[in-house]
């Protein structure tokens, strides 16, 4: 009787670490696939990865108005060279202050607004992300007195405009990741933006309600493996 009955408590034992451990797994699956709402003081609940595209909403209706400054258009030809490879961070090819100050005292006095730059005869591009104020951190100058040593990564090609449409006249898909570039405003809008994205409705903020991403997640791109030309 006694041996039946530690059998049994042994399975209802296993039969409740198996419910502790099935619900335990089944709420992480759910904190992982949840979007939280945020609420900003205003009563309008905000999904975090979307807010991005709001932050310089006040300024769409000026960039509308804007006259085109023909004389100092920016290219996508120059928007990629200035780009160690597509989708990296673009450099900086101006002389840069030696100190590392932050960018609330040097970067952002130009890129937080963008604005005509008369030392440069250009317009500076606005930064989608300027709450990140350690700039070259990931922001590095082109010239350096320091060794370079050039590395051997396989060139990718930007995607073509006009070519990453789903349906003939349909919107234009987003062909990059959106982390980091949340804010469409800041390269799509505005004397600063190359001529060929520039958007031709600024006004329209909520840009991803029609433009869908196309790439990949990150959790789907594989490891990066480096093959040698030697």
């Amino acid at each position: 009787m006694k041996k039946r009955l530690g059998i049994i408590s042994l399975f209802v034992i296993l039969f409740i670490a198996f419910i502790a451990v099935w619900s335990y797994s089944y709420q992480i699956g759910l904190e992982e696939a949840y979007i939280p709402l945020e609420d900003d003081n205003s009563g309008i609940k905000v999904i975090p990865s979307e807010s991005g595209v709001f932050e310089r909403s006040q300024f769409a209706l000026d960039y509308a108005e804007m006259p085109i400054d023909e004389a100092h258009q920016r290219s996508l030809k120059t928007y990629y060279n200035n780009r160690a490879y597509h989708g990296a961070p673009p450099s900086i090819p101006h002389p840069v202050a030696n100190e590392r100050s932050l960018g609330g005292n040097t970067c952002l006095q130009c890129h937080q607004n963008g604005g005509f730059v008369e030392k440069f005869d250009a317009y500076a591009p606005v930064t989608p992300h300027p709450e990140m104020v350690n700039c070259r951190q990931c922001h590095v100058a082109q010239k350096s007195n320091t060794l370079f040593k050039p590395a051997n990564l396989v060139k990718v090609n930007a995607p073509e405009v006009g070519d990453n449409n789903a349906l003939m006249g349909s919107p234009p898909m987003i062909p990059h990741q959106i982390q980091m570039r949340e804010n469409c405003l800041s390269c799509h809008a505005g004397p600063a933006a190359p001529k060929e994205i520039r958007v031709t409705h600024p006004e329209r903020v909520n840009c991803r309600q029609c433009h869908v991403p196309t790439d990949k997640p990150v959790s789907e791109i594989k490891a990066f493996t480096r093959t040698n030309s030697n």
